[in-house]
């Protein structure tokens, strides 16, 4: 196992993710005890000590299943992160209830790391509104009280939205929890998200390596390339060696779903294989290729906006529209949707096709959202 230096502890660079625990019948919310008891084991012997849960995790079960395989082991030997669940409006107001709650579920008297889950743009306004629930002035009097030892957030959000968190709580977090891999680094941002990051000093926790599997395999013509770059590497390695490459990648997070999962990542993780610049670039032009099917070139020109007669920020909408067309759903774009007035979705594109008429790459916008509702 390889692992990274944070703030003077030995971190594996591979974290056992608690999202996709094995589960019986295909159910989410039944958790294959036996099963995740046995990778823990294995993890545990392998050199892994870093274990990610959150709150909502299958059902609001994998804190407690978790809580159950780590209370095996010596506390001193393993680090144990989860999350406040932001996510949910629900909980907005409900910060010290949950996290005792969480205690009690995983069996610990403190949090070694402890995380804001999922800003976005949903939850942005909630989680800056200290007066109103104060979240992050309970969370902070929770690391001052030693029950939270490492303080850090996780964010599916744009860039406008990591920026105002960052200045308004940046000075207290420790580090940043980002969807990163390859095909992210420029569709999400991720590479300019990872840079703002540098310029506050706080190292990546990476979740998605993988993209939730979608990296695990390539189409046969991009798995010819990278074998012959790399022909011992197995194809998902190839997004680990990717994150290794990057020096403010402290830790990757893998939600392994079966033990065969599991000791493949822990072959990768037995040394440390980053990138040459060469490889580098073949994978990247390989994410670009792969990018383009299925979403349309938008380059964020904003010519269209100033010819809206409803004022819709379409670079914005088919940023969306890409994400979700490219994942096949997911919540994202859902996610940042919902925070924009229903006058500002896709559904209230007039179809007048104005915009189409100085789009420099020639996109049939008006086509494009009434996609992107009909997906919805």
């Amino acid at each position: 196992m390889i692992y990274r230096d944070f703030q003077g502890m030995k971190l594996s660079a591979l974290g056992f993710g608690a999202m996709r625990l094995p589960v019986v019948d295909g159910d989410d919310s039944r958790i294959d005890e036996e099963a995740a008891l046995r990778m823990v084991d294995t993890a545990m012997q392998s050199g892994i000590n870093y274990y990610d849960t959150a709150w909502g995790y299958h059902g609001e079960h994998s804190e407690l299943v978790m809580g159950k395989a780590l209370a095996r082991y010596p506390r001193d030997s393993f680090y144990v992160a989860t999350k406040f669940p932001g996510y949910d409006p629900s909980n907005w107001g409900k910060v010290e209830e949950i996290f005792e709650a969480q205690l009690r579920k995983l069996g610990v008297e403190y949090f070694d790391f402890y995380l804001f889950h999922n800003v976005c743009e949903m939850n942005i306004d909630a989680y800056l509104d200290d007066a109103r629930y104060g979240i992050y002035s309970y969370l902070m009097e929770q690391k001052r009280n030693g029950r939270i030892r490492h303080l850090g957030f996780s964010c599916h959000g744009n860039m406008p939205v990591l920026t105002r968190f960052l200045e308004a709580y940046g000075k207290d977090m420790e580090f940043c929890q980002l969807q990163l891999n390859y095909l992210d680094w420029t569709f999400q941002r991720g590479k300019d998200k990872v840079h703002l990051l540098e310029k506050w000093n706080l190292p990546v926790w990476v979740m998605e390596p993988l993209r939730g599997g979608k990296l695990a395999r390539l189409q046969p013509e991009y798995e010819k390339e990278l074998k012959a770059l790399r022909p011992e590497e197995e194809i998902p390695a190839w997004a680990f060696r990717f994150l290794q490459s990057i020096p403010s990648v402290t830790m990757i997070l893998s939600g392994m779903s079966n033990q065969e999962q599991l000791e493949k990542n822990l072959v990768t993780f037995s040394e440390d294989k980053k990138l040459t610049e060469g490889e580098m670039s073949t994978l990247l032009t390989i994410a670009g290729r792969m990018l383009s099917v299925g979403t349309v070139p938008c380059t964020a020109c904003h010519y269209c906006v100033s010819h809206c007669p409803q004022g819709l920020d379409i670079p914005h909408l088919l940023s969306l529209y890409n994400e979700h067309a490219y994942t096949g759903g997911g919540f994202i774009a859902p996610m940042a949707l919902g925070a924009l007035p229903e006058d500002k979705r896709p559904q209230a594109c007039l179809q007048c096709r104005s915009c189409e008429q100085v789009c420099p790459q020639q996109i049939k916008i008006s086509e494009v959202l009434a996609d992107f509702s009909a997906r919805l």
